[in-house]
């Protein structure tokens, strides 16, 4: 405390509540091969298709070796995803050298999608890499999947690597392509491979115009979604599930389904991208790949990832602050106006903030051990919105003289 010695007017600064900011989360992150272009992330991401290119190269074809040419599968997923809404994008480049002189080398396996450290950069690599970059909220590895009858053992293991990676970095959610010609119940083989709270999985892919040749070009679901997952943030919040969203570029899909088989599909967790007359082609399903029902909406996880990682992010402040009680009321103020907010914008269930959210810091959340040894322990609650999944109006005959 200051020294007060002489008369006169003093000015003293008061330590305010330190607010917590709502982290950004339409940024995603994708995965794959593509012409050129470095192996380590640049330092900022894309914010459009011809930085894409300026960067990564066109929309060529990929020739790898002893192989048939192929789509240029990041090329289109980058273009789906700004034509989607999408603003933000980091691209990782895989490359496997080959045999033969081609400026694509071999396809690459998943191996080659792991990524390592690179000794000359000491930077991580392909999948790794992202590692290094917070702000990324969805990945995607368009194209891993492609050839999936003849390929499934290592598609698979892409997909694996996506979870894994979901998992480990806990703020963001792996979107998974479905295979290319899949029907119905093959996707319902590949759904059985995998369970996770961090990953959805979207069938079947999307028909679009090829703006090279003219012709109709089937492309994985993914670069599509995470367009609209970052377009739903941005207009409507992380809150609201990315789905019965208009999926923009579409002019078909590789299969046309029915109301019965999204009745079998979408209780497995598989999110169905379906053709309405009258309203064109929409997503039509909002579920994580997850057997657990408290995780099974995808806006339920991305919001509660986003809860997480903006406290996360706001309370570093906290660490080596004297812990007592000063702190630990300035550290609840802090976490409740921030969810004051969010209930406020509508995010949160409840007629009042008491039924929307609590936050308990003090002597109920931490023991004497806890407090000796430095640890500082605030439980947090809240009742994250559900999707309305299922529109239920129950109708009856009504005559004059009745009441309701």
């Amino acid at each position: 405390m200051p020294q007060y010695v002489s008369p006169g007017g003093y000015i003293e600064e008061t330590e305010q509540p330190h607010p917590i900011q709502g982290l950004p989360t339409s940024t995603a992150g994708f995965v794959g091969p593509t012409h050129s272009g470095p192996l380590v992330l640049p330092p900022a991401p894309l914010t459009g298709l011809v930085e894409f290119e300026q960067t990564y190269g066109g929309r060529q074809l990929m020739q790898f070796d002893d192989a048939s040419p192929t789509p240029n599968f990041m090329w289109h997923a980058a273009r789906a995803f700004f034509e989607n809404g999408g603003t933000r994008l980091y691209v990782s480049r895989v490359f496997s050298p080959g045999a033969g002189s081609n400026s694509d080398g071999r396809r690459p396996t998943a191996a080659d999608y792991t990524g390592a450290l690179d000794p000359a950069t000491n930077r991580k690599t392909a999948l790794m890499a992202f590692e290094e970059v917070d702000e990324i909220s969805t990945v995607a590895a368009p194209g891993a999947t492609f050839g999936y009858k003849d390929n499934s053992p290592d598609a698979n293991s892409v997909l694996n690597l996506l979870i894994a990676h979901a998992t480990q970095m806990r703020y963001r959610v792996a979107v998974l392509d479905s295979g290319d010609g899949q029907r119905p119940d093959a996707v319902q083989a590949l759904r059985a491979n995998f369970d996770s709270r961090y990953a959805a999985l979207y069938y079947p892919w999307v028909t679009i115009h090829d703006p090279s040749t003219g012709a109709s070009l089937n492309q994985p679901p993914s670069g599509f979604v995470a367009g609209i997952y970052a377009r739903t943030d941005l207009t409507r919040g992380v809150s609201k599930s990315p789905a019965n969203e208009v999926i923009n570029l579409a002019i078909g899909l590789e299969t046309i389904l029915d109301d019965a088989q999204q009745n079998i599909l979408n209780p497995l967790g598989i999110n169905t991208l379906r053709f309405f007359p009258g309203r064109g082609y929409r997503v039509w399903g909002a579920r994580t790949i997850t057997s657990d029902p408290e995780w099974k909406y995808v806006a339920v996880r991305r919001y509660l990832s986003y809860l997480e990682h903006s406290i996360d992010s706001g309370a570093q402040w906290v660490v080596f602050e004297p812990n007592g009680q000063t702190l630990w009321d300035n550290v609840r103020r802090s976490i409740s106006d921030f969810l004051l907010n969010e209930w406020q914008t509508g995010a949160l269930m409840g007629n009042e903030p008491d039924q929307a959210y609590f936050v308990k810091c003090d002597r109920s959340t931490m023991t004497q051990n806890d407090i000796d040894n430095g640890r500082l322990i605030v439980l947090i609650g809240v009742a994250a919105l559900r999707p309305a999944e299922f529109v239920i109006f129950r109708i009856g005959q009504w005559t004059a003289d009745r009441k309701s």
